[in-house]
């Protein structure tokens, strides 16, 4: 396993950590939340991290194919998920349950079209775009700002659900062009 992995494989370790934070979480230990935000941010930079890593040390493998999105989707979606039904935060600065619809049907459709290809065609090589990036970024800025109880965290979550939904459009719209036209590059 080279070290871009051994970076992803810790970011996906580091969730249960950040869940429990949650989970324990009450307002008389806040400390909890500042402890949720220290593994966040820890993940967002070992997702950096390997991706730079991977990159410069000529080191992608296949297993840091799977690790890599597996770590962000799994630190993301719970984050989103815990902000959402952790109820000791402040009304008005947790996620409400739209933004959370929409972020996980993204995820789910991306999960199944990308599967639905690789039945298909029996090779499935889709690159992270633009949209996609940005779409991480702004969520991880979003559950920052959340995290840091920000109170204009809505705008920030707002801009994460545009990016969320252009690049969902995106990427069905990629993956209808690598599903049914052999030629063509996405």
């Amino acid at each position: 396993m080279n070290i871009a992995n051994k970076i992803s494989t810790f970011r996906i370790l580091s969730v249960p950590f950040f869940i429990a934070c949650f989970v324990y979480y009450e307002p008389s230990k806040d400390y909890l939340r500042f402890l949720a935000l220290a593994i966040f941010f820890l993940g967002v930079v070992s997702d950096i991290l390997d991706g730079y890593i991977a990159r410069k040390a000529k080191l992608q493998s296949p297993a840091g194919l799977i690790l890599d999105p597996l770590g962000d989707k799994l630190l993301l979606v719970s984050a989103f998920l815990c902000l959402f039904f952790t109820s000791n935060f402040p009304a008005g600065i947790r996620f409400p349950l739209w933004v959370i619809f929409i972020v996980i049907s993204r995820d789910v459709i991306i999960l199944l079209g990308v599967l639905v290809i690789f039945i298909v065609k029996q090779n499935i090589d889709i690159n992270p775009t633009r949209w996609g990036k940005a779409t991480t970024i702004s969520q991880m800025a979003a559950i920052i700002s959340v995290l840091t109880q920000w109170k204009y965290s809505y705008l920030v979550w707002d801009a994460a659900v545009i990016f969320t939904v252009i690049s969902g459009v995106d990427y069905v719209r990629k993956g209808f062009i690598l599903l049914y036209n052999s030629k063509s590059t996405a």
